[in-house]
């Protein structure tokens, strides 16, 4: 077995590495139960290298969104010096990577559910410090009369609509300096703004990219310079989706960038030109299960089940299906997708139009299935099955967590 190599954690002993990779039962990805969700360490630390990287040339702090990964593992890796800023899409998120990892500093990216409040208040009384998002007067209303008489409470980013992609203000609306006096009306301190270029996922073309992250950035920067001309504090402007992240040529006046999917990758971020197929660190473990040669079928024990039912590349210009079927180890076979997929079978067949022949691949082969949406795919399963580039043994199973 290859050493289960870590960046330096102070956090991480040899001893929790040893309990790791017993925990993984001494299975390879021949001993597997199929279908499991794997994790390739080394595509996923290089991932995570290039984009630390890219925002340190920038000076913007990284605040992953661990939506995509939902464990705690995976952000050890993240912040390998110990817990550090993070963004989630959920409270159970938030409570999750505060009672497991420590973690303090989280900004909860989803606009506030009234109801939510009493838990938004129950995890600051630990001594989380968390930001919630709104864009209505009335949420900021309903979230002071909550945090009435607490000691603790959450503060706010106001939601800003940068691309009509989905909710917020667009940053010259007049009920932007209303919302923010609501929110101090309502006894609460207002953070910053904070918005999301979610039409970059429709693009592919380079230079539309970076349009899409230079609008992003001035977008939150017109709203901030208009609350601070209001007379608000707005210390921090937060940007973020992975294509803009990849793509930007300028972060004058941000503060913190958001991305989840940069971690993993997959074939949609692939379909816009954000990475290669070779960086795509998750995949479904399948194995075969039988063959239609006469269907030009090879059908497997990974359905939409393990693979989510998410068509993301089907508007790209390469339609992944459900998923692009690759070796053992991860390399991609000619023109071979997951065509068709019911609830625990997945069909397996050439790309339409393609003049490769179908594979032999009798029953019992083992493959993997590139994902065309990891946050979905991995939603599917409860644990990562973690290799080291091209070996065999799982060196680690590391836990997902789930809800809401």
């Amino acid at each position: 077995m290859r050493d289960f190599d870590r960046p330096a954690v102070s956090s991480m002993t040899n001893m929790t590495i040893e309990k790791e990779v017993a925990d993984s039962g001494g299975k390879t990805l021949m001993t597997l139960s199929t279908p499991a969700l794997v994790l390739d360490l080394d595509r996923m630390d290089r991932n995570l290298a290039r984009l630390t990287a890219l925002m340190d040339g920038f000076g913007v702090v990284l605040r992953p969104h661990l939506k995509t990964a939902k464990s705690i593992d995976v952000a050890r890796r993240i912040h390998p010096e110990g817990p550090g800023p993070i963004t989630v899409s959920t409270l159970a998120e938030a409570e999750y990577f505060a009672r497991e990892g420590g973690y303090t500093d989280i900004t909860y990216a989803v606009g506030l559910d009234p109801y939510m409040a009493p838990r938004a208040l129950a995890l600051c009384a630990t001594g989380v410090e968390l930001k919630v998002t709104l864009d209505t007067a009335a949420q900021a209303e309903s979230l002071g009369q909550a945090a009435a008489g607490h000691t603790s409470k959450p503060s706010v980013m106001i939601e800003i609509d940068c691309d009509g992609h989905r909710g917020g203000l667009v940053p010259d609306d007049p009920k932007l300096v209303d919302v923010a006096r609501a929110v101090v009306d309502a006894g609460l301190t207002l953070a910053g703004v904070l918005t999301h270029a979610g039409a970059s996922y429709d693009l592919h073309d380079p230079m539309a990219l970076a349009d899409a992250a230079e609008n992003e950035r001035a977008s939150a920067v017109r709203a901030a310079e208009r609350l601070r001309a209001a007379g608000f504090d707005c210390p921090v402007v937060s940007v973020g989706s992975t294509p803009t992240s990849h793509f930007a040529r300028d972060l004058t006046g941000v503060t913190e960038v958001r991305a989840g999917v940069f971690m993993f990758f997959d074939l949609v971020m692939h379909g816009i030109g954000v990475c290669q197929i070779d960086d795509i660190a998750v995949s479904v473990l399948t194995t075969v299960i039988g063959t239609k040669p006469d269907k030009g079928w090879i059908l497997v024990d990974a359905g939409w089940m393990a693979m989510s039912r998410d068509r993301g590349t089907s508007k790209q210009a390469v339609d992944q299906g459900y998923g692009l079927v690759c070796d053992v180890h991860g390399k991609p076979l000619d023109d071979l997708i997951v065509d068709q997929a019911n609830q625990e079978h997945g069909i397996i067949a050439l790309r339409p139009g393609s003049k490769a022949a179908l594979p032999d691949l009798p029953v019992g082969t083992r493959l993997r299935v590139l994902p065309n949406h990891a946050c979905a795919t991995g939603a599917q399963h409860d644990a990562y099955h973690v290799v080291a580039g091209n070996a065999d043994d799982v060196v680690a199973v590391w836990p997902r967590m789930r809800g809401w």
